[in-house]
C-alpha cells in the first residue's frame, strides 16, 4: 500500500533506477484522466480520500476546476510498496482537449510509460489516437484503464456478458492502435493482454478498480459490478478493489524502469554520435557520467523567476552546476534544484539520472531545451519534438488601460515562454497585439490567463490562420540590391507530401548532421543528393531553402545574411502576408559584390526577399486553409442532420462505422477550422445533445478557386492592404 513519506525518503529512493517510474496520463477529454489521478494522490496522503474522486488535486489552476479540464501538465513524485519493495512513481497529468497537445508532446519526452484512460461508454475515441500515436512516437510504453464502468449499468443497462464484450471491443480497438502506430520491434510486445494484468478497469469517481489478476484473487467478478450499481452501492467494491492498487501495481509491473526504457528510448530521441562515451551513459542511465537533461516544460514564478522542469537522462544535477543549453547557446549556473509535488516545490540536494527535476537559475531555457554538462556541449541534443498540431486561429488583443502596455507585453512575453504553441506578433502597421493559439479553447485559456495576472483586455472574434503556398516551380527571379551591385537569382518548387512528412514528424531538422539529413531525405522522399546535402536551412513552417551555386566568390561570406533573408520572406507572403509553408527556395546563382561595404545586410536581405517574392508570385500561389478531423458518435436516427451540417460547412465524409449492435454510428469527417467556429451548437441542436463527438487537427489543404480571390481581399482589407494583388515584376523592379 502506498504510504505518505516525507521528500528526504523519496529522494533516497530515486537512487534505485530499477524502483522508478515515470509515467504519464493520457486520454482523450472528459474521460477521468485527472479523476484517476485523484485516487493515486489520495493513496500517498496528498489529498484527503473524502474528496478524491472530486477534487482534481492535478488541476491546480482555477480554470481548470471550473472546467474540470486539464490544461496545463502537472507533475507529482509517488511511492507505493508492492510485496514489500518501495517504488517512486513520478506521475504526469496532462491535458486531453486537442488544443493542448503541445503540452502532451512536451511531457511525453520526459515519460517512459503512460496510462491510457479510455471512457467505456465512448470507446476509443479521436483524440485517445492522438495521444496514443504521439506516445509511441516517442516509443513510451502504453498500459490501458478502461473508466466509468459505472455508466455500463447506470446508463446502458447491460448484463455482465454484455459488460464484458463491451470491453473485450475497446481492448481489441486499442490494440490495433498499437498495430498501427508502434515501431515494429513493439508491434506485438506492447498490445495488452487483460489476463496478464495490462488493462485496469475501474470508476475513478467512485475510487474502485481492479485487473483480472487482482479480480481472480481477491474474488471479483463482472456481476458484482452490476449488482453494486444496481443495489447503488459501490462501497464494497472500493473496500475489496481499490483503484490505486490496480492502477499502481499494473505501472510497477508492466511499465519500464528508467534504466530499461532508455536502452531503446535513447537511440530515437538522442541525436549524437551512437559510438561516444556520452551516448552510452544515457543507455545507461548512468548517474555517474556527464549530465544532460530534457527540459520539457518553463513556468514563470512570480517570486523565483524561471522554472525549468525536466528529467535527468545522464548523470547528477546539483545546485551550483554549470549547464549549456543546446538551443539557447548559452552556460547557465543552477541556483537551485527540487521536485515538484503538484502545486509546491520541494527543495533537495541534487536529483540522479532516471528523475523529474525542477531548476531554477537557468532563465534563458525553454520547452524543449537540452542542458548538458559544458564540457560535452557538442556531442548531441535531445531531438526536437514534432507537435501533432500548430496554431491556427488568432485574436487581436489589447489592455484596455494603455498605461498596462508595457506590464501588459512583458506579460505575453512570459506566457508563451511557458507555453511555446501560443504565439505572440505584433502588426507593425498597425501595433496590434496578435494572439495565435491550436484552437478556440487555447485562446480562451489563455485569455483568462491574463485576467488572472490582472489585465481587462479588448479583444477582436477569432480569426483563422492561413498559410500562403505554391503549386507549380517558379523562376529563377532575380533579386537586386538597393545600391544594384548584388544580384540573386531563386526559384521556387512545392516540398512534396512525404518531405513534409518527414519534417513533421522530426526526422529531418535544422541542426541534424548533412549527411544524416540527406540520406534520410533521398532514401525516403527521393531528393537529388547534391541538393539535399546544399541545405541552407529548414524553417518552423516547413520552407526549405537550398543553395544549388557552384564556385560563387564571397558567398560564404554572406551565408547566414542569406538565410536570415530567406527566414524573413517566409514570414509573410505576399498573397495576404500570411505566413508561408512547403516551400522550397533554391538559389541557382548570383552577382556579388567584392567589397564587403557593399554586400551588407542592408544590401543582401531585400534582394533575397524580392528574389523569393517574385518567384513564388509566378508559381501559381494560393492559399491553405487548416482543416480539423471529426469524430461523430451517435444513434442512426440522426445519421442525416449530421450530414447535412457536414455538407453545409464544406466538410466531407471520410467513413461511417456501424457498431456491433447496429444501432449507433461513428461518423469520421473532415471540415475547414474556418467553418468550425459554431460546430459544437450546431451538434448539440441536431442531435438533441446526445452525440458524442470530438475534433483534431488534420492537415493544411488549398482554399477552393472559386473562394481564392475574394478571402485573399478580405485578409488584405482587414490588414489595411491595398486591394490590389502584386505581381512578380513589382518584386523584380524593385
Amino acid at each position: 500500500m502506498p504510504k505518505y513519506r516525507q521528500t528526504e525518503e523519496i529522494l533516497k529512493l530515486m537512487e534505485n533506477k530499477e524502483q522508478i517510474r515515470n509515467i504519464g496520463v493520457i486520454a482523450h477529454v472528459d474521460h477521468g484522466k485527472t479523476t484517476m489521478s485523484d485516487s493515486l494522490l489520495m493513496a500517498a496522503g496528498i489529498i484527503s480520500p473524502k474528496v478524491a474522486g472530486t477534487a482534481l488535486a492535478m488541476d491546480y489552476l482555477e480554470i481548470e476546476q471550473k472546467r474540470q479540464m486539464t490544461v496545463k501538465a502537472a507533475n507529482v513524485s509517488l511511492l507505493h510498496e508492492k510485496n514489500g519493495k518501495s517504488y517512486v512513481i513520478n506521475l504526469i497529468d496532462t491535458p486531453g482537449h486537442v488544443d493542448f497537445t503541445g503540452k502532451v508532446t512536451r511531457s511525453l519526452r520526459v515519460m517512459d510509460g503512460a496510462v491510457v484512460v479510455v471512457d467505456c461508454v465512448e470507446g476509443v475515441m479521436t483524440q485517445t489516437e492522438t495521444v496514443v500515436r504521439q506516445a509511441l512516437e516517442e516509443k513510451v510504453k502504453p498500459v490501458l484503464y478502461i473508466n466509468k464502468l459505472d455508466r455500463l449499468v447506470k446508463e446502458l443497462r447491460l448484463s455482465p456478458q454484455e459488460v464484458q464484450n463491451r470491453l473485450l471491443q475497446i481492448i481489441q480497438d486499442f490494440n490495433k492502435l498499437i498495430e498501427e502506430y508502434a515501431d515494429p520491434e513493439f508491434k506485438e510486445s506492447w498490445k495488452v493482454n487483460a489476463n496478464k494484468g495490462q488493462v485496469a478497469f475501474g470508476a475513478a469517481k467512485d475510487k474502485w478498480g481492479f485487473t483480472l489478476p487482482m479480480a481472480k484473487e481477491r474474488g471479483v467478478k463482472f456481476s458484482d459490478v452490476v449488482t453494486a450499481y444496481t443495489t447503488g452501492s459501490p462501497d464494497d467494491l472500493v473496500k475489496k478493489v481499490p483503484l490505486y492498487e490496480a492502477i499502481l501495481d499494473m505501472v510497477v509491473d508492466h511499465l519500464p524502469s528508467p534504466i530499461e526504457a532508455q536502452k531503446y528510448r535513447i537511440p530515437k530521441i538522442w541525436q549524437g554520435n551512437p559510438d561516444s562515451p556520452l551516448t552510452k551513459s544515457l543507455l545507461d542511465c548512468n548517474e555517474k557520467g556527464p549530465t544532460v537533461i530534457a527540459i520539457n516544460n518553463v513556468v514563470v514564478d512570480p517570486h523565483a523567476g524561471l522554472v525549468a522542469t525536466g528529467r535527468v537522462f545522464s548523470g547528477t544535477v546539483k545546485t551550483g552546476d554549470q549547464l549549456y543549453l543546446v538551443n539557447a547557446g548559452t552556460t547557465q549556473t543552477v541556483l537551485q534544484v527540487g521536485l515538484f509535488m503538484g502545486q509546491t516545490r520541494e527543495v533537495a540536494d541534487k536529483i540522479p539520472a532516471g528523475n523529474m527535476v525542477a531548476l531554477l537559475g537557468l532563465e534563458q531555457a525553454r520547452a524543449g531545451e537540452t542542458a548538458i554538462d559544458p564540457n560535452y556541449q557538442k556531442e548531441g541534443s535531445f531531438e526536437k519534438m514534432a507537435y501533432i498540431s500548430e496554431p491556427v486561429v488568432t485574436v487581436a488583443i489589447e489592455p484596455k488601460s494603455t498605461s498596462d502596455l508595457p506590464k501588459f507585453i512583458d506579460t505575453l512575453h512570459k506566457m508563451s515562454i511557458e507555453d511555446p504553441n501560443l504565439q505572440v506578433k505584433v502588426r507593425e502597421d498597425t501595433g496590434e497585439y496578435l494572439l495565435s493559439g491550436m484552437g478556440q479553447l487555447h485562446l480562451e485559456i489563455a485569455l483568462w490567463d491574463l485576467q488572472q495576472r490582472g489585465f481587462d483586455v479588448v479583444t477582436s472574434p477569432p480569426l483563422v490562420v492561413y498559410r500562403e503556398s505554391i503549386q507549380a516551380s517558379g523562376g529563377p527571379a532575380e533579386g537586386k540590391s538597393p545600391n544594384k551591385h548584388n544580384r540573386f537569382y531563386v526559384a521556387v518548387e512545392p516540398l512534396s507530401e512525404k518531405t513534409l512528412q518527414l519534417i513533421q514528424e522530426g526526422k529531418v531538422y535544422d541542426s541534424q548532421d548533412f549527411r544524416e539529413r540527406a540520406k534520410i531525405l533521398r532514401e525516403e522522399a527521393g531528393w537529388d543528393t547534391d541538393e539535399a546535402r546544399n541545405i541552407w536551412t529548414i524553417d518552423e513552417r516547413m520552407n526549405i531553402f537550398v543553395d544549388r551555386t557552384k564556385g560563387l566568390q564571397h558567398l560564404r561570406e554572406i551565408k547566414e545574411t542569406i538565410i536570415q533573408a530567406f527566414l524573413w520572406s517566409t514570414e509573410a507572403g505576399p498573397l495576404a502576408q500570411e505566413p508561408m509553408r512547403g516551400v522550397k527556395a533554391i538559389l541557382v546563382d548570383a552577382l556579388i559584390h567584392e567589397d564587403p561595404a557593399h554586400r551588407g545586410p542592408a544590401q543582401v536581405m531585400p534582394a533575397i526577399k524580392n528574389a523569393v517574392m517574385a518567384a513564388f508570385l509566378s508559381a501559381n500561389p494560393t492559399l491553405l486553409e487548416p482543416w480539423q478531423k471529426v469524430d461523430i458518435r451517435v444513434t442512426t436516427e440522426y445519421m442525416a442532420p449530421l450530414n447535412r451540417i457536414i455538407n453545409q460547412k464544406r466538410g466531407r465524409v471520410l467513413e461511417v462505422i456501424p457498431s456491433a449492435s447496429g444501432n449507433n454510428m461513428q461518423i469520421i469527417a473532415e471540415i475547414p477550422v474556418a467553418e468550425s467556429f459554431d460546430l459544437s451548437n450546431e451538434i448539440r441542436s441536431a442531435t438533441a445533445g446526445k452525440a458524442l463527438w470530438g475534433a483534431q487537427f488534420s492537415h493544411w489543404a488549398p482554399v477552393p478557386p472559386a473562394m481564392l480571390n475574394d478571402l485573399i481581399m478580405k485578409i488584405r482589407s482587414r490588414k489595411g492592404l491595398p486591394q490590389v494583388l502584386p505581381k512578380p515584376e513589382d518584386y523584380i523592379e524593385a
